[in-house]
């Protein structure tokens, strides 16, 4: 899926067009991996291009750069309105909204503390992740032989670059291996999570989900199936998942803000339940499509929409949910 290049990308509180958003060769991120990002979608609605879960996106960019020591001069709020200007000034109706916080060019050496912090945010027009057949469909993975990153080596909880080394791994391994996607294990070989998406099982009508101690990001859109199943009043459980799990599940599902709802037709070549996307999962592939087009009663809550041109863009700062678990930020 080739970039298509918009007009205006954001740096350091300031726009520049798309062309001239370019790094130094040996800025530090080049040579350490030095960055920690978001991923977003801005969804084409009825009442114009709608943004999901903005403010959340936000605070887990900001909480990823504090976990790496990254100081930024900028808040939710302001992250949140930015991004709306971005959409606008762009002109699009629907796009991928891509923040980028990173260490710039300062010094040679791993000691990252003496480098610049640039903080860039772009957007572009993103269709389907993994195909334009995969939400009707489903798709075919298999299990990586590469472990998610270990507790205490690269901290899962940030969404940080490097942490793509080891999702990159497990991509590259799937496609050769012909699999559209792949799931990996923790160290402890249980169930952990695609190379960019969180994983759901269905068995006996109760959903499973792994919890984050399995080294998996705190997924915004995971948080958001959870949300939408106590809705539809599905049991969900967060518990530990053996490899074996996925095999005799009656539905397994992926989802992410790229991939969105996604079912498995297929593990390691093992057809799971009847070999197409399950009831559940489609019943939550509905509920989330409903939700991110302001279709649902969710959606008040958790899109923001971009004002048009003449209307200065104004987010209502973020409020905790006094129902809210800690860990699903």
């Amino acid at each position: 899926m080739p970039i298509q290049a918009t007009e205006k990308i954001w740096h350091n509180g300031k726009w520049i067009n798309w062309d001239d958003a370019k790094l130094h060769v040996l800025s530090h991120v080049v040579s350490y991996g030095s960055a920690v990002f978001e991923g977003i979608r801005c969804y084409e609605t009825k009442q114009g291009p709608a943004i999901f879960r903005l403010r959340e996106h936000m605070q887990r960019l900001i909480n990823s750069a504090k976990i790496y020591r990254m100081e930024l001069p900028f808040s939710v709020e302001q992250f949140a309105n930015t991004a709306c200007e971005l959409v606008r000034l762009n002109k699009l109706n629907s796009c991928y909204v891509k923040p980028i916080v990173l260490r710039g060019y300062g010094e040679a050496g791993v000691n990252p503390l003496n480098s610049p912090i640039d903080v860039y945010m772009a957007c572009w027009s993103w269709g389907a992740y993994l195909g334009p057949e995969a939400l009707s469909k489903g798709v075919e993975v298999g299990v990586s032989s590469w472990t998610r990153i270990a507790p205490n080596t690269l901290p899962a909880m940030s969404k940080a670059a490097a942490n793509y080394m080891n999702s990159q791994l497990i991509r590259m391994e799937a496609s050769f291996n012909g699999y559209t996607e792949g799931i990996a294990l923790d160290s402890g070989g249980h169930v952990s999570e695609g190379s960019g998406m969180n994983v759901f099982l269905v068995h006996d009508g109760v959903l499973y989900t792994p919890p984050l101690a399995t080294s998996i990001l705190p997924g915004i859109t995971r948080d958001a199936i959870v949300k939408l199943a106590e809705d539809l009043n599905i049991p969900v459980k967060e518990s530990v998942i053996p490899r074996e799990m996925l095999y005799i599940a009656d539905e397994v599902f992926v989802c992410g803000t790229a991939a969105e709802v996604i079912g498995l037709r297929e593990i390691d070549f093992r057809k799971i339940g009847s070999g197409v996307s399950g009831p559940i999962t489609r019943r939550m592939q509905q509920a989330f499509s409903d939700s991110v087009r302001g279709r649902h009663r969710r959606s008040k809550e958790w899109l923001t929409y971009v004002p048009p041109a003449e209307t200065e863009t104004q987010v209502v700062p973020l409020a905790p949910d006094p129902g809210e678990r800690a860990e699903l930020i």
